[in-house]
């Protein structure tokens, strides 16, 4: 243990040397380590105890028509059928005039909590008449986030319990998801508390329940472009809105629909550079906001069209963290054309949007597996070992089985390549 001591200021290769030689890598483990973590150096900066790089493959989707404007989508994601709705549910939803959002602020809460409060309305009232200091105080401490145009906006103070305040600001952080901004002015605040007020401060740092940063997609699909080869449109159509009602009714299928729903959202966060942790945490927050976990969308039909909404709190930036020093992050940024963080809020919404249209078009249609089946032999395939033009014709072969396996699979591939020696 003792070669395990400050493991963070040893070189890459002396941390791989000493994991090789706790029996905790193999020889063979190690060549792979070196060969697949092309960005060491980089990424030796970004976490802890770096040791290798970590990919995840990327795509994209494309026939994003938002506010009318195309986008192509970068996601992250190992799971083919993500892109592949989110491809499906953009199409038809352009075809019908695309997704309108809706942002009315984008403004990040911070907080002080204090403890052992013994007087807790007298100090509301303390707070209340101290407001336009605290905001004060706050926006010395970034002064270059004023500058820009940001700052905090407001504060209140609530009662977490007798002896528990939090106390709020709601800042604005303009082009950055703003943590470090927000953390740094609570901090200073939570200061001002503890000295001028005489206040216990338990801690001083940003909520990821982004309330204050909501964005709303809408779009509205002519019911006649839902007209399948099973089901009419209008049948279909209905279906959807039972299926959207039932997740608003029930948190057992709640969950598993907004499941779907960040699918997207969480490929495209990461494909954008954002802290899809953090805004996950905040949309499932959301979706919990009235005591019940509901459904992110809402479905109904207005006329002869299906229109859809998703409505969630999506904090993200467009500049600051991993996102000024990723170079697929700006490569991604690019190819969105993405100019502002309330663009990209809209984008990312929409793509939930999306990717809930198809799941529920699938589901009361066809079942979500005829799509995925597809993608998942794929997989297969390539887990068994074949090769380029190989993948294909294993997947053709494979759909012709009834419950496809590796061992299948495997045999298959064998007989493939004995047919192509002949």
């Amino acid at each position: 243990m003792t070669k395990l001591i400050k493991f963070y200021q040893k070189k890459w290769q002396d941390r791989l040397n000493i994991l090789l030689n706790d029996g905790l890598i193999s020889d063979e483990a190690r060549k792979e380590i070196e060969k697949s973590s092309p960005n060491h150096e980089l990424n030796n900066q970004m976490t802890e105890n770096y040791i290798a790089d970590f990919t995840l493959p990327e795509g994209v989707a494309f026939h994003y028509l938002v506010d009318g404007k195309e986008v192509t989508v970068p996601m992250v994601t190992e799971e083919p059928s993500v892109i592949a709705a989110s491809n499906n549910g953009a199409k038809i939803i352009a075809s019908a005039g695309g997704f309108t959002t809706k942002i009315d602020s984008r403004l990040m809460i911070g907080q002080v909590i204090l403890e052992n409060v013994e007087e807790a309305d007298k100090t509301i009232k303390q707070i209340d008449a101290q407001k336009a200091y605290l905001i004060e105080v706050a926006n010395a401490a970034r002064p270059s986030l004023v500058k820009r145009g940001g700052g905090a906006r407001w504060v209140r103070a609530r009662k977490l319990a007798d002896d528990l305040l939090s106390i709020d600001l709601a800042i604005d952080v303009q082009a950055a998801m703003g943590a470090n901004s927000v953390n740094t002015m609570m901090e200073v605040v939570g200061d001002v508390l503890r000295r001028e007020l005489n206040q216990d401060v338990l801690m001083s740092i940003l909520s990821n329940y982004a309330t204050e940063s909501l964005v709303e997609s809408s779009c509205s699909v002519p019911i006649f472009l839902l007209d399948a080869v099973h089901m009419d449109g209008q049948e279909l159509a209905k279906k959807i809105v039972s299926a959207s009602r039932v997740a608003q009714l029930d948190p057992y299928r709640a969950v598993t629909h907004n499941k779907g729903i960040m699918n997207g959202i969480d490929a495209a966060l990461i494909g954008s550079g954002n802290d899809w942790r953090a805004i996950e945490a905040g949309v499932h927050a959301y979706a919990s906001r009235d005591g019940q976990y509901r459904g992110l969308t809402n479905w109904t039909i207005i006329g002869d069209n299906l229109v859809g909404t998703i409505k969630v709190p999506m904090p993200v930036g467009v500049v600051g963290g991993s996102i000024d020093i990723v170079p697929m992050v700006q490569i991604n940024k690019k190819m969105m054309g993405i100019g502002s963080a309330k663009e990209l809020a809209g984008v990312i919404a929409s793509v939930g949007l999306a990717q809930n249209f198809a799941a529920l078009k699938a589901l009361v249609s066809d079942g979500i597996q005829k799509g995925h089946m597809g993608l998942q032999l794929k997989s297969l395939a390539v887990k068994v070992g074949a090769m380029n033009e190989e993948v294909g014709q294993l997947t053709e072969l494979l759909k012709h089985e009834i419950r496809p396996d590796t061992a299948i699979a495997t045999q298959k591939l064998k007989d493939l390549r004995r047919k192509g020696e002949r």
